[in-house]
């Protein structure tokens, strides 16, 4: 069986290290697969969940806000300035997060905090599919 490397790096941390049999996660044009010996690419990454299937069968989950995604044949790199482990979200934060980003949106005094907002609100839904997503997996 052919095994790749993946590593999940936030801002802070290590969230995710470790062989794999696969990969997917939300790229800027579409959802991505990535297998071992992957043809070699470099891509901005949109906010949502990354599932890696571990060697042993079972799947870790890792939300992303977004990121840079790079892939060589044996080895996955995902960079995101906020990394969540699955088992960690948590909906009722994410929730009051997303009442405060659609309160932003409303209240947007120029294109600058609107924008602000509208980014804001799109990370927090994101990450309360992917919870969701979590929750359905397990």
């Amino acid at each position: 069986m052919s095994t790749i490397l993946v590593d999940v790096v936030s801002a802070e941390e290590s969230i995710f290290s470790g062989e794999a049999r696969f990969v997917a996660l939300p790229g800027e044009a579409g959802e991505l697969g990535i297998y071992p010996r992957h043809t070699p690419l470099i891509t901005r990454i949109r906010p949502g969940a990354v599932r890696i299937e571990k060697t042993d069968g079972s799947e870790e989950f890792v939300f992303v806000a977004g990121g840079v995604l790079e892939v060589q044949p044996n080895h996955v790199t995902v960079l995101s300035d906020t990394a969540i482990r699955g088992k960690d979200l948590d909906e009722a934060k994410a929730g009051e997060a997303r009442k405060a980003a659609e309160e932003a949106v409303k209240n947007a005094k120029s294109d600058i905090d609107l924008a602000k907002a509208q980014s804001e609100l799109a990370v927090m839904a994101a990450q309360i599919a992917a919870l969701r997503k979590y929750r359905q997996k397990r």
